[in-house]
């Protein structure tokens, strides 16, 4: 999509538009991706359950799987006695079969599968707005303040925002095949909150004006910041819900947890001047595109690999990007993701060259029948300036306490935010350190 403002968008406009996006049970949906047949089904991503494994806890769990109480972090006998292993999953099967939801499917952690999705969804995000902060491998704020706007649209109900709100998830759903929440809101703690407000796959958006009274007949608990510990001492207080706290007097709020007290206190009543903060430049350009069906037809492969390329080398250089290597990926059946890179000995702007490699490497797969294929350029560099360094996804406290890195110590205490555990799914910082 153009970067140009929407038809109809004024070049000057307030209050700013957020978007908080929040894919939903994003290990069990990277595995669902890769297994459809899981749709539908109880999914547990963790380790633990298979013989010889001593580290057992549970990452992720779908929402099927959370009815039968399952959670993340939590040890996977007590996981596997609330909701009992498939046996399609023990008989080497691939777990296609309707299991009448009476036992779940259970998968190991697969790292790298799980970044090189959040790395294509990643990619949507910054191309859909100018200023993108990443939190978490599954969550972002996005300022698209300059790309959209809160008047309605012409013969309709709805938002200019609330449609490209609509445009940003239905790009994930179609390119990547994730779904993900969105809250649209004038600041990012509103946002998030609407984003958690009708999951899984909701879109939910708070117009200006109307956040206080969105915000007031929510737990307390709701609250941006807000954690269990918080939380039971609010409720000391006699605050229960956003409202009780947004009417609470500040001065006893102040006395009891400092100018944090006073922080959220704003929240509960709509107000948050924080502005979302890039976390830099992206690593990677790519394009993808599946067929409708899966195809051994090569000159439909190398046409549709040649138009990715020519689509990836553009990106670039509309970004005065230039890049070192060049690869493709080609999805076969069911979903096995195959890879294949060059790199070259200096940056290049050369978009002949992206096509000729990517052409090259899909060679390997003239007899096989494909169902997705891709094109990326990676190890960026950008004429504007040194590339920003972007070690990963930061944490969601980072983005809630206005940038600061928290130990892991203030983590587990969740009162400056809400950790991955709170969210339903242990973060891969984490889960790696367990390992």
């Amino acid at each position: 999509m153009s970067e140009e403002t929407l038809p109809g968008v004024e070049a000057e406009r307030s209050p700013r538009i957020v978007l908080h996006v929040d894919m939903d049970c994003f290990y069990a949906s990277c595995e669902r991706l890769r297994e459809p047949g899981l749709r539908g089904e109880p999914v547990v991503v963790g380790m633990g359950y298979e013989s010889g494994e001593t580290f057992g806890a549970v990452a992720t769990a779908s929402y099927e799987a959370r009815e039968y109480g399952v959670e993340s972090a939590q040890p996977i006998s007590q996981a596997l006695e609330r909701l009992p292993r498939s046996d399609a999953d023990t008989d080497g099967t691939t777990g296609d079969e309707s299991t009448s939801g009476e036992v779940g499917h259970y998968r190991s952690v697969d790292l790298e599968f799980y970044r090189s999705v959040a790395a294509a969804v990643k990619e949507i995000l910054h191309e859909c707005a100018d200023v993108v902060r990443e939190v978490s491998i599954d969550e972002a704020y996005l300022d698209v303040t300059d790309r959209t706007g809160w008047q309605r649209a012409p013969d309709d109900d709805r938002t200019l925002a609330e449609g490209y709100a609509r445009h940003v998830k239905q790009r994930i759903a179609c390119e990547v095949g994730v779904p993900a929440s969105v809250g649209v809101a004038p600041n990012l703690s509103a946002a998030k909150i609407a984003s958690d407000h009708d999951k899984p796959d909701g879109l939910v958006v708070v117009e200006p004006g109307d956040v206080r009274e969105f915000l007031d007949p929510l737990s307390v608990s709701s609250v941006h910041g807000v954690g269990p510990v918080t939380a039971d001492r609010l409720s000391e207080l006699g605050v229960e819900t956003a409202g009780d706290l947004a009417d609470a007097d500040p001065s006893a709020l102040r006395s009891r947890f400092g100018s944090r007290g006073v922080e959220l206190h704003d929240r509960a009543r709509g107000r948050d001047d924080r502005e979302v903060t890039p976390t830099g430049r992206p690593k990677s350009l790519s394009r993808e595109s599946a067929f409708s069906e899966a195809t051994a037809d090569r000159e439909a492969k190398r046409e549709t690999l040649a138009a990715l390329a020519e689509d990836v080398a553009a990106r670039a250089r509309s970004r005065d990007a230039t890049y070192r290597t060049i690869g493709i990926k080609a999805v076969l059946p069911p979903y096995n993701v195959n890879t294949r890179e060059r790199s070259l000995p200096g940056p290049v702007d050369d978009p002949d060259l992206v096509e000729s490699v990517a052409l090259e490497l899909i060679e390997e797969f003239d007899d096989s029948a494909v169902r997705k294929l891709g094109v990326r350029v990676s190890n960026l560099s950008f004429a504007s300036g040194e590339q920003a360094r972007l070690d990963g996804w930061d944490s969601a406290e980072e983005a809630a306490d206005g940038g600061a890195t928290p130990s892991r110590d203030s983590r587990s205490r969740d009162d400056e935010g809400r950790s991955e555990t709170s969210r339903g799914q242990i973060s891969l910082d984490d889960f790696e350190s367990q390992r």
